[in-house]
């Protein structure tokens, strides 16, 4: 175990500080940030959401943004906007939210398609074109995007490409019992995310990243997520299976959760346990089966030996 996976587990310990009984989450959130990809929330409000992406920024020493999705955001409000300078008679342009190291997209399905399509293309391509010049954005660049649930009014669903640009998608949910007694109690939230020094820092979190993509990964254990990425597209559950971009996915986060398990391999339980928040959005299921969707991914494990 390394001395930045020992000071990472203080990243660990002081969202779970704010989070009450998200261990599994927090864990699952951090898989996302260390496999450089970009995580999707589907929650109803008040589960925690901000909170996590603002105690995220706060422990790492990262700059962090919230951007407030609605139908009348523009492409611009998100990516920034040219303004004309009269006394220097120039147009300046003036960076936007997408750059900040941590970016809270709240309620993106409350925007109009060309803005959550402006924020995607940020995303997958890492820079921004404004007036025929390109600004690259903040390394890290981490979007947290929240969705509400499809049966809520006022919303406009992500097409099946946009879905798969997130690595992984996560339900926090309520606390349980005991976590929300505590909730309570103790009056712990956003006002409680400590404000004091961080407790790692961007270069740490760039020699995290480094030692997470060392992981080793064996040919038996593609084998195996190969097995699990063919098995989707044929077990006649969904109508489309995982894409290869998924497939690069599930391995990149399965190396990172062995890395917060304290292991420098991959092993089949790493990639059963970020299975369904890797593949579960992006997975089609045939009408027949609406309403088996969770069910029907968690198959994918279940029918899928580990040793062929």
């Amino acid at each position: 175990m390394t001395s930045v996976h020992q000071n990472f587990q203080q990243v660990e310990r002081a969202l779970g500080q704010v989070l009450l009984g998200k261990e599994a989450e927090i864990q699952l959130a951090l898989a996302c940030l260390l496999a450089d990809g970009h995580l999707l929330i589907e929650d109803v409000p008040g589960t925690g959401k901000t909170t996590l992406a603002l105690a995220l920024g706060q422990a790492l020493g990262l700059s962090h943004q919230r951007v407030q999705f609605t139908v009348d955001v523009l492409p611009s409000d998100i990516t920034g906007s040219s303004i004309y300078r009269p006394d220097q008679q120039v147009f300046e342009f003036q960076p936007g939210p997408v750059f900040s190291e941590i970016l809270l997209a709240d309620e993106i399905n409350r925007a109009m398609p060309k803005t959550q399509s402006a924020l995607l293309e940020a995303m997958e391509e890492g820079k921004v074109s404004q007036d025929g010049k390109t600004y690259t954005l903040p390394v890290p660049f981490f979007v947290i995007a929240t969705q509400n649930p499809s049966t809520h009014s006022g919303t406009y669903a992500l097409p099946e490409s946009q879905r798969d640009r997130f690595l992984m998608s996560l339900t926090l949910g309520y606390p349980d019992e005991r976590s929300e007694q505590d909730l309570l109690r103790r009056g712990v939230g956003r006002h409680a995310i400590p404000t004091s020094e961080s407790v790692f820092n961007r270069d740490q979190l760039a020699v995290a990243r480094a030692e997470v993509a060392g992981i080793t990964a064996s040919d038996s254990l593609i084998q195996y997520c190969l097995r699990l990425i063919r098995f989707s597209r044929t077990c006649g559950y969904f109508d489309l299976g995982l894409s290869p971009r998924a497939g690069l996915g599930l391995l990149s986060a399965s190396r990172a959760w062995a890395w917060l398990q304290g292991r420098d391999y991959v092993i089949p339980e790493d990639v059963q346990a970020v299975f369904v928040p890797v593949a579960g959005h992006r997975l089609l299921v045939r009408q027949a089966l609406t309403g088996q969707a969770h069910k029907s991914v968690l198959d994918c494990l279940t029918e899928v030996d580990v040793v062929k």
